[in-house]
């Protein structure tokens, strides 16, 4: 089977409190798309966000210290770099125009990858949308009603889209992943010359995230979620979190 990608159309603008699985189905339905097993729904996480009503008023924050000391290193209002810590469990690098952080459930990227992007002119400067709460749960959570509803065991990752250390460029990235293999471990397999792999870990969920976030779009192109059609593996499922480096292997940090 070859594989593909269908990027779902015409998911309406989500709010707090809308039911994503629903609205999800209904794309898929106008689609003519039925998920078979090894499907695989790539979500961006701004709508799982939105679904969750993951807002923050930047006026409800008060600036600590290391927010303002933090402000002044970046350029950034004391207000977003406020709500950045509080999604934070270290922070990694800070410059002008940019924090890194890690996560508290383990990320390294960008404003704790707080987005303010593709919100509406009314939101500009006066709120900004975290993360989904629990990116893995909420995977496993849209899994369970998918399946439910399609008969059909499918995979479900979250994606966002991140920079790389030593690259230019954002690419989509998961942040929630089930029913795949999120990290493959193929050491032991062997190469087409018969050599036994012995260092090969395939970022799955990684490398299915961005082939799918070329098709969904980076800016207005209103396509939140796709479906990857093809992929097969024979790997048990792992979550998101197996892709994460752990500190004391981080050779730069």
């Amino acid at each position: 089977m070859p594989v593909t990608i269908t990027a779902l159309e015409d998911i309406p603008l989500v709010q707090p409190g809308d039911d994503l699985a629903a609205l999800l189905i209904d794309a898929l339905a106008r689609a003519g798309l039925t998920p078979l097993p090894f499907d695989i729904l790539v979500i961006a996480q701004k709508i799982v966000s939105k679904a969750q009503g993951r807002f923050v008023e930047l006026a409800s924050l008060t600036p600590s210290q290391e927010a303002i000391e933090l402000s002044e290193v970046s350029g950034k209002d004391s207000r977003l770099v406020q709500a950045i810590l509080r999604e934070a469990r270290e922070v990694v690098r800070a410059r002008r125009g940019l924090i890194i952080v890690e996560t508290h459930e383990g990320l390294v990227m960008a404003n704790a990858g707080i987005d303010q992007s593709n919100l509406s002119a009314a939101d500009q400067g006066r709120r900004v949308l975290l993360l989904p709460e629990n990116a893995q749960r909420s995977a496993e959570e849209l899994k369970t009603k998918l399946d439910a509803h399609f008969g059909a065991a499918i995979g479900v990752i979250i994606s966002d889209s991140v920079g790389r250390a030593f690259r230019l460029g954002t690419v989509g990235l998961a942040i929630g992943a089930v029913g795949v293999p999120a990290l493959w471990d193929r050491r032991g397999e062997a190469d087409l010359s018969g050599r036994r792999l012995e260092a090969t870990e395939v970022g799955f969920a990684d490398a299915v995230a961005a082939a799918a976030v070329l098709a969904m779009g980076e800016a207005a192109e209103g396509r939140p979620a796709a479906l990857v059609r093809g992929l097969e593996w024979k790997a048990p499922s792992r979550p998101a979190s197996a892709l994460v480096r752990p500190k004391s292997e981080d050779l730069f940090r």
